[in-house]
């Protein structure tokens, strides 16, 4: 689940000595703000310096506004799980107006207006569910795969129509099939377009692999045992090198995902290639509003911005149609194929195809990740390494070097070792965890003082009451935050570090 930026408490002084670990709790310096430990100052280091940058670059947006927005699309995607469960059979979807901050939701049913603007969103009365309108959409991929000149489908909700993409000419005979599918012809809106989809296999997007004989793909995010990327890229049983694997499972068409095994000798790192010297970390995969604006890594075109469209699109290429793919403005080229798509510090997808380039622009669609991590049973590797939770703490945070406890109220966090932070000397790994109440959802952070603010350089935030993190740890100040996501309660946290 997507965790909102949060403030921690300012620190307090105390000293303590970790007994097993022999580094000391400090109260002197570094000098936080003591209203603000994160720090106003620079907000931007909530979010990976290169993301930003391209933010700016192909979204023309200022640093800070690339922040804001970025927040703003956070809070939205705890706004769509709230709305979505409870809404039920009645909603209709949520977009967003990055423009000017505004949140959307659509209802069917006029009387649960209400709900919608307690979660902060302005309502929509809509003809169509959304569950309607995917269904419709599924039920056209086959009578559609039948007629030339359609290129794909989405689901456009802000309209609330389906968007079936038809060649100059090709109208009539789509018009046809969806009436033999059975869709209300009200709930379809057909667009003439020129996009021509195909594949981006040849060269490389995000980090290059190889397959067979030296076609080239692009690694789409770390799983613990290897990969994903796209299906396109090579089907099952086929080898790779640079790193060397096998592709465990690959499906082509109908998805376009695929699951890439490594070996031992491999290290799976939760960062995508920023191709600018640096990586972007990847904190998790929480599924972003309609609306959201993504960023995109690929070694052909480097990183390129842009907005979701839509989701559950239909894509007609040459080798057939694929379903549920992500839409987007992000522009791609050949050889992004099987990259990365992030909003924010969240893994979104892999590059499908697209239509388009970087010169004149382009439609690009992505398979989403969260289905290839779900049918192949993957862990998704975050902050730099390790599984979805950053660290394995066993079954509790009792073993640790430094034993904590506290109790929160939802939404409270509190600072730990006893409120302060402790000066690392040299490289050592960390490992924290925390144990929140049964009910509960508490979550752990990992931050280092930057020199001006607190920065988190890891962090545990799965669903679950048990969350733990690990970090490779060189010199400095840090400090471990426990934060009450949901619930409230005592605690248990632990930090050892060695």
């Amino acid at each position: 689940m997507r965790r909102t930026t949060f403030r921690t408490l300012a620190t307090t002084t105390a000293t303590l000595t970790f007994v097993a670990t022999a580094f000391t709790a400090q109260a002197a310096s570094p000098t936080p703000d003591a209203d603000d430990p994160l720090g106003d100052a620079d907000l931007a280091e909530k979010y990976p310096v290169e993301l930003l940058e391209a933010m700016q670059d192909d979204l023309d947006v200022t640093k800070d506004r690339a922040v804001e927005r970025l927040d703003f699309q956070a809070d939205a995607s705890i706004t769509l799980d709230e709305l979505d469960d409870e809404l039920g059979d009645d909603f209709a979807g949520l977009w967003l107006d990055t423009d000017d901050d505004v949140v959307y939701a659509a209802v069917t049913d006029a009387g649960k207006s209400s709900t919608v603007r307690k979660a902060g969103a302005e309502a929509v009365t809509a003809r169509y569910s959304l569950e309607d309108l995917e269904q419709w959409q599924s039920s056209l991929t086959a009578p559609l795969t039948d007629v030339d000149g359609v290129p794909g489908t989405y689901v456009d909700l802000a309209e609330n129509t389906i968007v079936v993409q038809v060649h100059r000419g090709s109208r009539g005979e789509a018009r046809q099939a969806a009436r033999v599918a059975g869709v209300p012809q009200r709930a379809i809106t057909f667009e003439v377009t020129t996009e021509e989809p195909r594949t981006y296999q040849d060269v490389v997007g995000g980090n290059a692999y190889y397959i067979g004989s030296g076609s080239r793909c692009s690694v789409g995010f770390a799983v613990t045992t290897g990969f994903v990327t796209a299906g396109h890229c090579g089907s099952t049983g086929a080898t790779t090198s640079q790193p060397s694997g096998t592709f465990a499972a690959s499906i082509f068409p109908g998805s376009d995902m695929a699951h890439v095994r490594t070996g031992s000798d491999d290290n799976p790192v939760g960062a995508v290639n920023d191709y600018n010297g640096g990586t972007v970390a990847v904190a998790g995969s929480t599924q972003a509003p309609v609306g959201s604006q993504v960023c995109r890594s690929g070694s052909t075109t480097g990183w390129h911005c842009g907005t979701i469209q839509a989701y559950n699109a239909t894509v007609t290429y040459p080798q057939g149609s694929v379903n549920g793919l992500i839409r987007t403005t992000v522009c791609a080229e050949p050889g992004d194929s099987g990259g990365s798509l992030l909003a924010g510090d969240q893994a979104q997808g892999v590059t499908s195809g697209g239509s388009g380039n970087c010169r004149s622009g382009g439609t690009t669609y992505f398979q989403p990740v969260n289905p290839i991590l779900s049918r192949y049973n993957l862990t998704l590797v975050t902050n730099g390494g390790g599984g979805d939770d950053g660290g394995d703490p066993g079954t509790s945070c009792t073993g640790s070097s430094y034993t904590g406890n506290g109790s929160l109220n939802r939404g409270g966090q509190a600072v730990h070792p006893d409120g302060t932070y402790w000066n690392q000397s040299g490289s050592a790994t960390v490992t924290a965890c925390v144990e929140g109440p049964s009910n509960g959802d508490f979550d752990v952070y990992l931050q280092r003082w930057s020199g001006s603010s607190w920065s988190t350089v890891a962090q545990g935030t799965t669903t679950s009451s048990l969350d733990a993190l690990t970090y490779s740890a060189s010199s400095g100040y840090y400090r471990v935050v426990v934060h009450a996501y949901s619930g409230s309660g005592a605690y248990t946290t632990g930090i050892t570090v060695s």
